[in-house]
């Protein structure tokens, strides 16, 4: 990846999490960066977008991304409660 953009939904996320949540975090998207389809593809209004899911501690977490030209737009984090209802409300 040449860039990485962040929406201010993940920053908000990640500001308010515990410094080992953060470091998890931002391993994450080192792994997204090596293997960007790692994600899984969603379809019908979230076309284009992937979500990978992660566990830390005993609580899973997904992270939605997006690919377009060598750039990773990193839209939204979070536990799976309202997730996709928030994403698609961020993407309009």
């Amino acid at each position: 990846m040449k860039k990485i953009i962040v929406s201010n939904t993940f920053l908000k996320f990640k500001k308010k999490s515990s410094k080992k949540l953060q470091l998890e975090i931002d391993n994450q998207v080192k792994n997204i960066c090596t293997n960007p389809k790692i994600g899984e593809m969603k379809k019908g209004d979230l076309k284009n977008v992937r979500v990978y899911k992660f566990t830390f501690g005993k609580q899973l977490l997904l992270l939605s991304y997006e690919i377009k030209n060598n750039t990773l737009f990193l839209y939204s984090l979070g536990s799976h409660e309202n997730f996709y209802k928030k994403l698609k409300q961020y993407l309009r």
